[in-house]
């Protein structure tokens, strides 16, 4: 069969990320002896005509399209970003009678809405490497037997998700994907060395899409593909798993692999901030990190519990040094006016961010709210949300107190210190 593969940049910033779960699709698809050709959709405007021109020139017997987000989680001024996607989906049904098949981290989250939203035919919640092939061998067959795992359809009905136990299994893109993408090797190439969190942040989606187990590639896969995009020109990288840190032992095995494999790389990583010692700190610098995203959205001791983290200030202050102290720079996040947020948690977390000097901190007021999480039932429970409210449209969890001061408190704070990043 003839697959379209089409990434929209919908992220609403002005760098296209690379499609690094479409193109693992796309290798999965081709390993499945179809001919496959993967279209990223850029920022311009004759982003419509270049599907309309893909679709003629290739004649695709099924078009799969990636949801990748659904808005920008700007409580302020929410961009919801499907909008742009659904008529990238119209012009594919006006173009062409293949069906069209949702799937993507987006999707996952939100499988019914998103699906009836858009106006695909089907839908894959989860991994795509697995279902997606599969999907193809059912529809060769007449769909006459029951669905593959993971899909969904606009009648309501769907198939159990699954998610692949072992990581290997699953092929890595080639270099030949990312060349394709103008000015690929002065960008950053994503990586994903490990899938599933089971750390349940109250207003995480990462569950729904992976899975809460942690599962692992070979390290030594990981450095041999990376060798690959090496020798095909990339240097610059970024580890996209939801923390490299988890496990430590993993995480230092990864990265003796890179120090022997001596690929000069520059790459950088998101940390949960606990279990990290000196000697995880200084194998990552010399593998070639150069910067780290730290997680840890509060510096009041009352609220990081009500966020379910597994960590306190201490051991994020001791963190962000060992971190400092190696020359790996600091990127910090505060998530401000969860559950139980008070003026002076808020101002606890002003003081905390700012003592720990970090080289640039991100501040979002107001949390978005996932379905299935345990914000998600907060709400309800507060009388934000009812029970049955459409998510897929962005809604914020503030604390009521705080929702005519804490905007303005930032605002403020931001000013005074000229340098924050605030949504």
């Amino acid at each position: 069969m003839r697959i379209l593969l089409i990434s929209a940049a919908n992220d609403a910033g002005s760098v296209v990320p690379l499609p690094l779960g479409l193109a693992c699709v796309a290798a999965a698809t081709e390993r499945a002896r179809h001919h496959v050709r993967l279209l990223a959709l850029g920022l311009d405007a004759d982003c419509e005509n270049d599907v309309r021109k893909a679709i003629k020139q290739f004649a695709p017997d099924v078009i799969g399209v990636s949801v990748r987000n659904i808005d920008d989680q700007n409580m302020q001024s929410p961009h919801f970003l499907l909008g742009s996607l659904k008529q990238v989906v119209a012009v594919c049904r006006a173009a062409s009678s293949s069906r069209i098949v949702l799937g993507g981290a987006g999707y996952s989250i939100f499988p019914e809405s998103a699906l009836a939203y858009l106006g695909g035919d089907m839908g894959i919640r989860g991994e795509g490497e697995t279902a997606f092939p599969a999907l193809l061998s059912w529809l060769e067959q007449g769909t006459q037997s029951p669905p593959p795992p993971a899909m969904h359809f606009p009648n309501g009905s769907h198939s159990p998700t699954a998610f692949a136990p072992v990581l290997d299994d699953f092929l890595l893109p080639e270099p030949r994907f990312w060349l394709d993408f103008p000015g690929s090797t002065e960008m950053r190439i994503p990586v994903q060395t490990r899938r599933g969190c089971p750390l349940d942040c109250i207003y995480c989606s990462t569950s729904l899409i992976e899975g809460r187990p942690i599962r692992r590639r070979s390290p030594a896969l990981v450095v041999e593909w990376l060798t690959a995009l090496r020798h095909g020109g990339f240097r610059l990288f970024h580890f996209v798993d939801n923390t490299f840190n988890l496990p430590p032992s993993y995480a230092k095995d990864l990265c003796h692999n890179l120090i022997e494999a001596q690929l000069d790389l520059d790459w950088w990583a998101i940390i949960y901030p606990k279990w990290v010692d000196a000697e995880l700190a200084e194998l990552m610098a010399k593998a070639g990190c150069t910067q780290v995203s730290l997680g840890f959205e509060s510096g009041s001791e009352t609220m990081l519990p009500q966020l379910n983290k597994r960590f306190i200030c201490r051991e994020i202050r001791e963190i962000s040094d060992t971190l400092a102290a190696v020359g790996i720079k600091r990127y910090g996040f505060l998530l401000l006016g969860g559950p139980g947020e008070t003026r002076e948690t808020v101002e606890e977390s002003l003081e905390f961010a700012d003592s720990l000097h970090l080289d640039e901190l991100k501040i979002t007021v107001g949390l978005r709210i996932y379905p299935q999480t345990p914000l998600a039932l907060t709400a309800v429970a507060d009388g934000l949300l009812k029970p049955d409210d459409n998510l897929l449209f962005p809604r914020f969890y503030i604390s009521p107190l705080l929702r005519d001061w804490l905007p303005d408190r930032i605002a403020h704070w931001q000013s005074d210190q000229g340098s924050a990043d605030t949504m």
